[in-house]
């Protein structure tokens, strides 16, 4: 088998997190009796993108992305309350969202049928991640979920990804392939720690 070990990135890959995200962000805007419309859902994705890339650039840090976005979307979109644990109740709304894209669970069975092990890497928080996942019923097949509030580092780092290499049994790079959307975090990613890439 050429490639025994899958580092799988999650959202866009595996996971739909548009879908996700939209039922969380409107939830969250009902709950506080907020309107919420397309208008509202496109500033807050401009204004999430460019924060994650900072991040993921190491402009700034999870906690900044996370005091910041809606704070920004709300000068925005003419909301003057601060609103105290807005993110707190998205995060857990979010969290709720572990819908799949189409035949991901299908090629992840196939795949671990196979013998390989699928590891997980994602720049996500914590919490809502790993409850995304259980939801999803792919957990049965992963070796492993590796991310980033965890490790300290995020993708594209070298860092992270030495930490994920120290922890996989019997990894070597020659048998290791990296599987996810995004080029600036997932095959920047990859490149910087010398494994094969797969753009998805």
């Amino acid at each position: 088998m050429r490639y025994p070990i899958l580092l799988l990135d999650a959202d866009g890959t595996l996971l739909d997190f548009d879908r996700a995200e939209e039922q969380a962000l409107k939830l969250t805007f009902q709950r506080h009796s907020l309107p919420f419309d397309g208008q509202t859902m496109a500033a807050y994705k401009e204004i999430n993108h460019k924060l994650w890339t900072d991040f993921e650039n190491g402009l700034i840090s999870k906690s900044q992305i996370l005091s910041r976005r809606f704070r920004q979307l709300f000068v925005q979109i003419g909301i003057q309350d601060e609103l105290p644990g807005f993110e707190e109740e998205y995060q857990l709304a979010l969290g709720e969202g572990g819908f799949l894209l189409p035949d991901a669970f299908s090629v992840c069975r196939q795949l671990y049928e196979e013998g390989c092990r699928l590891y997980i890497l994602t720049n996500g928080v914590e919490a809502t991640q790993l409850s995304r996942l259980e939801r999803s019923g792919l957990n049965p097949l992963l070796s492993g979920v590796f991310v980033s509030e965890t490790t300290g580092y995020q993708k594209p780092q070298k860092e992270y990804f030495d930490y994920v290499r120290q922890r996989i049994p019997g990894y070597e790079e020659a048998q290791a392939l990296m599987v996810g959307d995004s080029l600036n975090s997932d095959i920047r990613g990859g490149c910087n720690a010398r494994v094969d890439n797969c753009w998805y």
